[in-house]
């Protein structure tokens, strides 16, 4: 009963390190793939940023003009947008990392 006790961050740590083998799960990325991913996340923020101010500004509108139920069809239409926003970044990501 000599052995320190660890913390859960250490137990977590040795779980996670058991559960990958041991080794990391994807191969080191150049500076290029770096470079080019952190393009592609600016890119993506910003198409998501303009998605939400047209969507704010549809909402305010169709609110303006008495048609509340308007606004739920807005809101399911903006989810998919987002959603198929985020699997093009992923898969552009994927794809820089060779995946």
């Amino acid at each position: 009963m000599t052995e320190k006790l660890k913390s859960a961050y250490e137990l977590a740590m040795e779980r996670l390190k058991a559960k990958e083998g041991g080794a990391s799960s994807s191969p080191e990325l150049t500076d290029e793939q770096r470079e080019r991913i952190a393009a592609i996340r600016r890119e993506f923020k910003a198409k998501r940023d303009e998605l939400e101010f047209l969507q704010k500004g549809a909402v305010e509108q169709a609110l303006a003009g008495g048609k509340p139920e308007k606004v739920v069809e807005l809101e399911e239409g903006h989810r998919r947008d987002r959603e198929r926003l985020d699997r093009e970044e992923d898969e552009r990501i994927r794809r820089v990392r060779g995946d």
